[in-house]
């Protein structure tokens, strides 16, 4: 697959073990990986540089996850991107937030293997492509 073709994934993640691992396997599966160790810099690079996806933790330095989606919701140049939260917290208030501030999905990190991330990330893409070619 040429450079070009390739779908880029904005991974804002702040434990750099794992922001390091999920990269690795993104890559391993013909994505681009563009990383941001804190929310700010999410949303700056969400804006920056217009991913196909954005992989989105909630617990994060200088603005939470939460207040990323609600940025990235509110701005013309990013509403349209999917974006799925990848976390710890599971209970159902915070799944119920995510999705009423526009989540495209909710991933509890201790419950999802990477390559059970790779498909929801290849699902929620291609249900972005179909949506565009309706």
């Amino acid at each position: 697959m040429a450079e070009g073709d390739k779908k880029t994934i904005l991974l804002v993640e702040d434990d750099t073990f794992l922001a390091g691992m999920y990269k690795t396997k993104f890559e391993m599966e013909n994505f681009n990986v563009i990383l941001a160790e804190d929310g700010f810099k999410g949303f700056q690079l969400a804006k920056e540089k217009a991913p196909d996806i954005i992989l989105l933790d909630i617990l994060l330095p200088k603005m939470d996850g939460f207040e990323v989606l609600e940025k990235v919701r509110a701005s013309g140049d990013t509403k349209k991107i999917p974006v799925i939260m990848l976390t710890n917290l599971g209970q159902k208030e915070d799944v119920k937030k995510g999705f009423d501030l526009g989540a495209d999905g909710y991933l509890i990190k201790a419950h999802f293997m990477p390559s059970e991330v790779v498909e929801k990330i290849k699902s929620v893409l291609a249900g972005k492509k179909e949506e565009t070619e309706q």
